[in-house]
């Protein structure tokens, strides 16, 4: 698969019962730009709010996950967003005339079967993945429910279920990236026991309920009185028990296929992480309460991510894109004050460079010979000689040519350089060149760290023995 980011290819409209509400809602999915995740938009609601699909807006858990956003609420929602994430959508806009996603058959077949009936576009922004780096835990002792994640170089989930049920028993299912979402977890319908079933319709909660979108499990001796009564309930027809102790109004499609739809929930809840994910999910009695949990810890941590800046990429096995000659060959100076090894990385805008910072640098000999530091003065030096390169790329001949700081601005040191450090550098060109003048932002990083931080403001002139035409 693609790591740019996808979209569905057109709109997608699909209509039904609300589950707990009973509302018949009409629900359009949408492309939308990069970068953009899962939107909801509540179009019966004045001014059409927005309500983003992230952990930070989870209200509620109770049989099933609820967004609230600025008192506005879309609830049902993770059958959908694991038909979004397993199909690899990132960006979708989803248009709703009610408060909740319709359950349709309880799983997240329906909505797999649009998406592949309208087709998927792949976009030009490339996918963020966010690579799980500790074990992370989350545990609720009393119900016996715990989410574990580790680091994996994909994406993977192992669900175990087991409700203390005959007839249910223990369950597992596991799924990775190389799995077909569509087939083997997609058709996976919600389950419930009877005892629950009987809870949720006494509190009228499941006004849109019905037991074709449901396996229920019977984990008590029913007479047929009882399940005539349920019928009624639900209009249908009269139902028995199968001796597998299931109602007869549904056949399995897999004999796991409980643990099936717990894995679908948990793909659909950690959605609301805002990243793809590569790790390992390993979930014991998973609910939507733990899943959320789960992604709410997440998130955090994507956000921390998200908020430093990007390292720029640098691999010592490849070759640079300069090396130490042909920089030589574009910049004046030379040992011992050239302060840049390598240009990995050239385009209109940005510029990237590596200092390797050795014991070996003459400066070190009277900088705090006994704790070396690299003076603050050359490691803005040291970013305006990357710059340079940046800068002298406008002309043909940049041998020919010389800059000059004319200010330097912002400068903040964030943390010292010390021998056996590399200086990646990157310069960002702020603002076209004019009349030879350019304003430029640079970073330093150690490792994944901001050390150095400024704003250059540089004048591109001939050299003054270059001959004119």
């Amino acid at each position: 698969m693609s790591d740019k980011q996808r979209t569905v290819a057109g709109p997608i409209k699909l209509k039904g019962r609300g589950l707990h509400t009973g509302a018949e809602v009409e629900i359009a999915i949408k492309p939308v730009s990069e970068n953009t995740g899962y939107q909801f938009i509540r179009t019966d609601v004045e001014g059409q709010p927005t309500i983003r699909a992230i952990a930070d807006n989870v209200k509620t858990t109770e049989r099933g996950t609820t967004l609230v956003e600025k008192g506005i609420s879309v609830s049902t929602i993770e059958h959908l967003l694991a038909a979004l994430s397993g199909m690899g959508i990132d960006n979708a806009l989803i248009e709703l005339n009610g408060p909740e996603v319709p359950i349709l058959d309880g799983s997240s077949s329906m909505f797999v079967d649009a998406i592949l009936n309208t087709g998927i576009t792949e976009q030009d922004a490339e996918r963020y993945y966010y690579r799980i780096r500790e074990k992370m835990v989350f545990r609720d002792e009393k119900k016996g429910i715990e989410l574990v994640a580790y680091p994996d170089d994909v994406f993977s989930v192992d669900v175990h279920i087991d409700y203390n049920s005959k007839v249910l028993g223990y369950q597992y299912a596991t799924y990775n990236e190389a799995d077909r979402f569509e087939k083997e977890f997609a058709p996976c319908r919600t389950f419930v026991f009877l005892h629950e079933l009987e809870y949720l319709l006494k509190h009228d909660l499941i006004k849109g309920g019905d037991y074709d979108n449901a396996i229920v499990i019977i984990d008590r001796p029913v007479t047929q009185e009882e399940l005539d009564h349920l019928a009624d309930l639900f209009n249908k027809p009269k139902i028995k028990v199968r001796p597998e102790g299931i109602l007869n109004n549904v056949d399995l499609f897999f004999d796991n296929e409980p643990a099936r739809h717990k894995l679908l929930d948990v793909i659909g809840d950690l959605a609301l992480s805002g990243a793809r994910l590569k790790g390992k999910i390993i979930a014991t009695r998973p609910g939507h309460y733990a899943n959320t949990e789960m992604a709410k810890m997440l998130r955090k941590l994507i956000k921390v991510e998200q908020n430093k800046p990007a390292v720029p990429f640098y691999d010592p096995n490849k070759d640079p894109l300069f090396d130490v000659n042909e920089i030589m060959r574009r910049l004046p100076h030379r040992h011992p004050f050239l302060l840049v090894d390598k240009i990995t990385y050239l385009d209109e805008w940005v510029v990237t460079g590596v200092k390797n910072v050795t014991m070996n640098e003459s400066f070190f000999v009277g900088h705090y010979p006994d704790q070396p530091v690299m003076p603050g003065v050359l490691q803005i030096e040291a970013l305006a000689q990357v710059g340079g390169i940046l800068l002298l790329s406008f002309v043909p001949d940049p041998e020919n040519y010389v800059l000059y700081f004319m200010r330097i601005d912002s400068v903040r040191f964030k943390r010292k350089v010390v021998p056996g450090d590399t200086l990646n550098i990157r310069m960002v060109l702020k603002e076209p060149i004019r009349r030879g003048i350019a304003l430029c932002y640079g970073q330093g990083f150690v490792g994944d760290q901001v050390v150095i931080e400024a704003e250059f403001m540089a004048q591109m002139a001939p050299k003054p023995n270059m001959k004119k035409n």
